[in-house]
């Protein structure tokens, strides 16, 4: 009998059978939360010309009330064609570089401006208000790391930088199963003892919130040949497939013996972890597949427990694992004797931290408890309950 692991054997396990995808090359337009598959370096300067801070004048370092005649101006895109004489400004906007012969930039609001010249009422110190050709980065300066998920920020980086496209790695090949003759497509009628396929829904969406591409998601009839075609069509076309339901002792339970039928090597099967004890894992060369519970609770929980950090391991984000942090519980939380908990939970800021506040009924098929949480809240494996106000780890949903 295959022994059930803790939640952190289980993600190592899962974690060591993961192979990074191959890059691919793309369109900075097209590369929003793509994963960099190769260091990024600067192409240029950034800015690759001094320019002004500031709308004003460009004018030589000196003191106030000098008297000066406006010579010329520089525009953005549409740089001053001569140099800065003796006794000259040159009117300048903000982002216009920086005529050749000025060393600095007097506000438009530093001056009173009459009739071609301007009076300056300040002193002006040598490089005021001026932005020096790579202040913000030197050529070859490496300014974003493989690894580094691409969000707006980090997309402006790399469009300062002076590049067009970069390496990023693959996006992970996603098929969704979920095996079930109860199942029904959203919003169809329901007739006795059938229900409404939530997990195909929610297990397609959170696959794609992790980076990958979803290439079918369906639902499998309970019976063995159903089961196996299934399988079978969804690893010709998969780097990973999520399924759910299925994966126990029942009679009409046919994944694991499909699965193993298709060769693909059992890793370990149940988890010291409620909700989703009963959550498998394998492998066939490099794909991975995952079989989980069939309760819409447990399968969320161990799709962001063990499915996720892989995905984002096969795109090469150096941390799967999402850092956890500390919080007190709203209210008494039992403890269960060999399993931990994995509580969905909302985080309430207060003066001394998080406080870990459960979200109604707690329970595998109760979805409501999803909703609005934050967080996943875990208390330990023991006998008795963890008192409102204790500790607990959380880590985010």
């Amino acid at each position: 009998m295959t022994v059930p692991l803790k939640i952190s054997e289980a993600r190592e396990r899962v974690l060591a059978a993961v192979s990074p995808l191959p890059s691919e090359p793309v369109a900075l337009a097209n590369a929003l939360d793509r994963v960099l598959a190769a260091e990024l370096a600067a192409t240029t300067d950034v800015p690759h010309f001094d320019n002004s801070a500031m709308d004003g004048f460009a004018v030589a370092p000196g003191p106030s009330r000098r008297l000066l005649r406006i010579a010329g101006e520089s525009r953005a895109g549409l740089p001053a064609t001569a140099p800065l004489g003796p006794g000259e400004a040159i009117r300048i906007s903000t982002g216009a570089a920086l005529p050749l012969g000025a060393g600095a930039v007097v506000r438009v609001e530093d001056v009173v401006e009459n009739d071609g010249r301007i009076v300056l009422e300040v002193p002006v110190a040598p490089g005021e208000n001026v932005r020096r050709a790579g202040e913000d980065l030197r050529a070859g300066t490496v300014v974003l790391r493989r690894g580094t998920t691409l969000g707006p920020a980090e997309l402006a980086v790399a469009v300062g930088a002076g590049v067009a496209k970069v390496d990023v790695a693959r996006r992970p090949r996603v098929a969704v199963l979920c095996t079930g003759d109860e199942l029904r497509e959203p919003g169809v009628p329901l007739g006795p003892g059938e229900i409404h396929n939530s997990n195909q829904i929610v297990l397609a969406a959170l696959a794609r919130k992790a980076g990958a591409e979803v290439v079918e998601a369906r639902a499998v009839p309970d019976d063995r040949d159903s089961t196996e075609r299934a399988f079978a069509d969804a690893l010709q076309r998969a780097d990973v497939v999520i399924a759910s339901g299925g994966v126990s002792v029942g009679p009409h339970d046919h994944v694991k013996p499909a699965l193993a039928e298709l060769g693909v090597e059992e890793s370990f099967w149940r988890v010291l972890l409620q909700p989703g004890g009963p959550t498998w894992f394998g492998t066939r060369g490099s794909q991975l597949v995952f079989g989980l519970p069939g309760n819409p609770v447990s399968s969320h929980v161990t799709f962001v427990l063990f499915a996720r950090p892989a995905l984002l391991a096969l795109q090469g984000v150096k941390q799967p694992l999402p850092p956890r942090g500390d919080a007190t519980l709203s209210e008494p939380i039992v403890r269960r004797d060999r399993r931990e908990r994995a509580i969905p939970v909302r985080l309430e800021g207060t003066d001394t931290g998080f406080r870990a506040v459960p979200l109604g009924l707690q329970g595998s098929h109760i979805t409501s408890s999803l909703s609005g949480a934050a967080a996943l809240a875990f208390v330990p494996p023991g006998e008795g309950a963890i008192d409102a106000g204790g500790h607990v780890e959380v880590e985010p949903l």
